[in-house]
């Protein structure tokens, strides 16, 4: 069954809620019932092991907890003798049944359904008389991983919420990520790592902050299980929307995760992994949402703690807390000299250019530059997520960069690499395919230079699309085509994105034109500077700011000089400007020619029309 059938089936328990629930209310009532009977199948084979050993292990008067999860074979058990299909031998007592099957759940579970709010809809079902017929419409579908395997459950669970948040509302890719970038992101971090990752019985790490349902950490485990069948990856995140939570968590169950890992709350001021560091981390955060809520806890640790917090570098401005996160990750980063981390961070364009010198956006640039963490990062089509058509960007960040990269960037224009989806999901009109991912990936892993080159025909149309590594020739163009270059990707020394913002004064004069001298201070003697002529430039930092200062400046304004106890060193990475292809305007006789064209069809139509 895939997830389309999958969400399909689920869906149309909203014809039995309808008119009892608002639209917007559907979800509260279809998502915890779906883990419900997820739970129910994953334990049917081992029902009856499960309650022999509990009543086994009760008469002895021994804890039977450990006991039931290994004849369970899960990290979650049930102690009831009611399941699902039995509950549906006894219409009169469903509400009470129902209760008890839940509370006969290992606590890991009842919690999940405590962030449901399952009881309260429960209630309200009994009340409206639609409990039985719900919970049979559930019942009657076979959810066993055998029928419906992790990564369908995830992608169902998706289209769910995504449904349910448009109708409420909602921002509804504030929950999850398109399965497409998180499969480039995990190739990113590990393809550097594939030998490593490859020796029998290696554990690894990984962690996302803004873990919505689980999607970027069940994907890492299973690009990792495909890479290295022995291989254990342990799973941690943290998530504030209590249904996304409650179904990352079951996710994690049924993967046999240790779900403790899985914490509920706001990363940024109430950090649930204190003091832990990851060998890989991924994390979509939020684009452009303010901080104002967390900004008193933000700024009491960045003030406080300083570098040995995890807002040391700056602080953003509060209309967007992207960086926030980013800065978190940097906190969870291991030591280099204990292996180092790699991560993989979805930021809108923002985080690359916003704020001047000395800005805490700027301060933060600095830090992840002249400590050169920064490996790639790379442009994504826009119309690429659920919520927004705004462009974004993949950044990779490590602290073990190999030999080949190191004091280096790597900025990769994938804009252009997507596909039209077939039916759109909200603002989702692109994706990227496995070709697009695959040439990205080995773009990134070689670190080279590359070109597009681009073969349209005759008529303007597209061909073919060829990628030239380092300084491979370009193809010949089609015949009374053409064939466009534009650079793909590029390699940058660190430096290359900062500058230094000098400020330019010029003397204040009197009436009589002369300088107005200072009569005091360190500047006794020296002409005032006048504010109203006062201006700033962008020094790069690999220039040296007299040589600039002599030939841009001085030319111009004779009498100028730089203030250099204002000099602030800034970063920024203006990133379309780097792929940026300048495009000469047609020559106007051929305009001409096109327009005299048009003119004679006109004209030919209009005389059609009057005859």
């Amino acid at each position: 069954m895939n997830h389309q059938n999958l969400s399909a089936f689920i869906w149309s328990v909203a014809d039995l809620l309808r008119g009892d629930y608002k639209q917007s209310e559907y979800g509260k009532v279809i998502l915890p019932f779906t883990v419900l009977r997820r739970l129910d199948c994953v334990l049917e084979s081992t029902k009856a092991a499960v309650l022999a050993e509990f009543a086994e292990k009760k008469k002895a008067g021994l804890n039977p907890e450990p006991f039931l999860l290994r004849k369970a074979g899960q990290s979650f058990y049930n102690t009831s003798p009611m399941d699902m299909r039995k509950l549906m031998g006894d219409p009169d007592h469903i509400r009470e049944n129902l209760f008890a099957y839940v509370q006969a759940f290992a606590p890991a579970v009842r919690d999940i359904f405590e962030r449901f709010e399952f009881v309260n809809q429960v209630e309200r079902l009994a009340k409206s008389n639609l409990l039985y017929q719900v919970a049979e419409k559930f019942a009657r579908i076979d959810l066993h991983p055998a029928k419906v395997d992790n990564a369908t459950m995830g992608l169902a669970f998706e289209e769910l919420i995504r449904k349910f948040a448009e109708l409420s509302n909602e921002t509804a890719g504030e929950h999850f990520t398109p399965r497409e970038v998180i499969r480039l992101m995990v190739n990113l971090l590990f393809v550097e790592d594939d030998d490593i990752l490859s020796k029998p019985g290696v554990v690894r790490t990984v962690y996302d902050p803004t873990a919505g349902t689980g999607g970027m950490l069940s994907i890492a485990g299973e690009h990792l299980a495909a890479l290295n069948p022995q291989a254990r990856l342990t799973m941690s995140g943290q998530e504030l929307n209590p249904e996304s939570y409650a179904i990352c968590k079951a996710d994690m169950l049924i993967k046999g995760q240790d779900v403790a890992n899985i914490v509920f709350g706001n990363t940024l001021s109430d950090d649930g992994h204190a003091g832990a560091r990851f060998d890989y981390m991924l994390s979509n955060p939020p684009f452009g949402v303010e901080w104002k809520k967390v900004e008193k806890e933000v700024r009491r640790e960045h003030e406080s703690r300083g570098h040995a917090g995890r807002f040391g570098p700056g602080l953003p401005r509060v209309s967007d807390g992207s960086l926030l996160f980013l800065m978190h990750l940097l906190s969870k980063m291991r030591p280099a000299k204990d292996g180092g981390s790699r991560f993989g961070i979805v930021l809108n364009g923002s985080p690359l250019f916003t704020g001047g010198a000395g800005s805490g956006e700027s301060e933060i640039r600095r830090y992840v530059l002249e400590n050169d963490l920064v490996e790639a990062i790379i442009g994504l089509p826009t119309d690429m997520f659920y919520n927004t058509g705004i462009s974004t960007y993949v950044w990779i960040v490590s602290n073990r960069k190999p030999a080949n990269r190191r004091g280096k960037v790597q900025l990769i224009d994938a804009s252009g690499f997507w596909r039209k989806m077939r039916k759109s999901l909200g603002s989702k009109r692109r994706e990227m395919s496995d070709d697009h991912i695959a040439t990205v990936t080995k773009l990134f892993g070689e670190c080279v230079e590359a070109r597009l080159a681009t073969l349209f025909d005759a008529e303007g149309k597209e061909v073919a699309r060829h990628v030239l590594m380092g300084g491979e020739a370009a193809p010949a163009s089609p015949k009374g085509g053409k064939v466009k270059i534009a650079p793909l990707s590029r390699v940058f020394a660190n430096e290359d994105f900062g500058y230094r913002t000098i400020t330019v004064e010029r003397p204040l004069r009197d009436d009589a034109g002369k300088p107005v001298l200072a009569t005091k201070g360190k500047g006794k003697g020296k002409p005032q500077p006048d504010a109203s002529l006062r201006d700033t430039e962008n020094v790069p930092l690999a220039e040296e700011v007299e040589a600039y200062f002599k030939r841009e400046v001085l030319p111009h304004a004779p009498d100028a000089w730089i203030d250099h106890d204002k000099t602030k060193t800034g970063y920024e990475i203006p990133f379309n400007r780097h792929f940026y292809v300048f495009e000469p305007p047609r020559d106007l006789v051929e305009i001409d020619a096109d327009l005299l064209k048009v003119t004679d069809r006109i004209k030919a139509m209009i005389a059609g029309l009057a005859a």
